[in-house]
């Protein structure tokens, strides 16, 4: 898929026809720069473990370290969780099958999409879908 140019101050509404070429590369974008940004934290948080020595003296220090690397670790499994599904959706984008829900097949939400373009559902079957873990979870 080639990269289209986008007006700069262009954003998906409902009164777009859903999908069309102008709307599936703004997400196509908007998927490349949040994994850009998370390749980047990424790298810095390996930088700032590198530089940040274990062999701390002071057993409080080292406590602190340790705890402080602990939470690196854990944000960076989170981004790397996210880039996994940042690549979904843009292998979804170039199957054409981008925006639309995996349980109904219905179109998803645009104002969704804007705040969460890694969604694969539609609000409603989310929703379906909490309910039913949260049910689960109970029993």
């Amino acid at each position: 898929m080639s990269s289209m140019l986008l007006p700069p101050d262009y954003v998906p509404t409902d009164d777009d026809e859903f999908m069309n070429p102008l709307m599936t590369e703004f997400f196509r974008q908007r998927l490349l720069e949040w994994r850009t940004e998370l390749l980047r934290e990424s790298v810095q948080t390996l930088v700032n473990m590198q530089n940040t020595s274990i062999q701390e003296p002071d057993i409080a220090d080292r406590a602190s370290l340790e705890s402080e690397r602990a939470l690196e670790l854990r944000t960076r499994d989170r981004g790397r969780k996210l880039i996994s599904k940042i690549d979904d959706a843009l292998r979804r984008i170039e199957t054409d099958k981008y925006g639309y829900c995996e349980d109904s097949g219905e179109q998803i939400n645009i104002r969704r999409l804007i705040a969460r373009p890694i969604a694969t559902l539609s609000v409603e079957a989310q929703e379906l879908h909490e309910r039913m873990e949260k049910t689960y979870r109970e029993n």
